[in-house]
């Protein structure tokens, strides 16, 4: 690892499987940068969380999907915390509906923040891990990106994106000491989840092989794996972390 430095930045790390990533890579001893988007709140509530496994954690500012809010956003963390070793993609959004009621903005805001906004995170790490010649990208997918859902064209279509650029991007990097993976999470116990009518989450339940809904702490022992030295010849793949949902 160039230099012993050991600094990631976890997007959309205020909450949910951003926040519970940003913790688990505390506990593996990295310095943590917690991005947010609008609230400050969540994110000084991960950053104090991250802090109390014994490493330096800061909040960065930035409209995900504008490319000179994210190299101002990249300056920050690595004047703050040192050369970025690891990425990870999470901030994403959703503005569901069936096509024939999906208005266009509605469609292109969710793949503005999440398939341009990873492509600005990516290019910008993959500048500065090829100068420190090593790295670790991980983008936050979804099973909705390989299997489709109704009333989610434009969040499918914004994951499968995701893959691909994955897949892209790690055939580009391979060779230069950089890894570059995804996780597909399946149903994930959140905010918006619990919302749900019992009598819904339970039908979602029943429906998965496991016999559970995930939790935001199984993504992120995924992605922990995947910023490890052990994942080091570990690359281009998606990883489901659904419960069997995609067998």
């Amino acid at each position: 690892m160039s230099a012993g430095n050991r600094t990631a930045l976890v997007t959309g790390a205020g909450r949910g499987i951003g926040r519970a990533a940003a913790i688990r890579l505390a506990e593996a001893g990295f310095d943590v940068a917690v991005h947010y988007g609008h609230s400050l709140e969540g994110a000084l509530e991960t950053a104090e969380l991250c802090r109390a496994k014994g490493v330096q954690a800061v909040t960065v500012q930035a409209d995900i999907a504008d490319s000179r809010e994210i190299d101002r956003m990249f300056d920050e963390v690595t004047e703050k915390l040192g050369t970025l070793t690891v990425l990870v993609n999470n901030a994403g959004i959703t503005k569901d509906g069936l096509i024939l009621r999906m208005k266009e903005e509605d469609f292109l805001s969710v793949i503005d923040t999440n398939l341009f906004g990873s492509f600005l995170c990516m290019k910008k790490a993959a500048k500065l891990m090829l100068r420190a010649k090593y790295g670790r990208i991980i983008n936050v997918s979804s099973i909705v990106g390989l299997r489709g859902n109704a009333g989610q064209v434009n969040y499918a279509a914004s994951k499968a994106g995701v893959i691909g650029m994955t897949k892209s991007l790690a055939k580009e990097l391979a060779a230069k000491n950089i890894t570059v993976n995804a996780v597909a999470p399946g149903m994930i116990a959140t905010e918006m989840t619990k919302q749900l009518p019992d009598s819904v989450y339970a039908e979602m339940e029943a429906g998965i092989p496991a016999g559970r809904i995930g939790t935001a702490e199984d993504v992120a022992e995924a992605i922990a794996f995947f910023a490890s030295e052990g994942a080091s010849y570990v690359t281009g793949q998606v990883l489901a972390i659904d419960g069997g949902m995609a067998v």
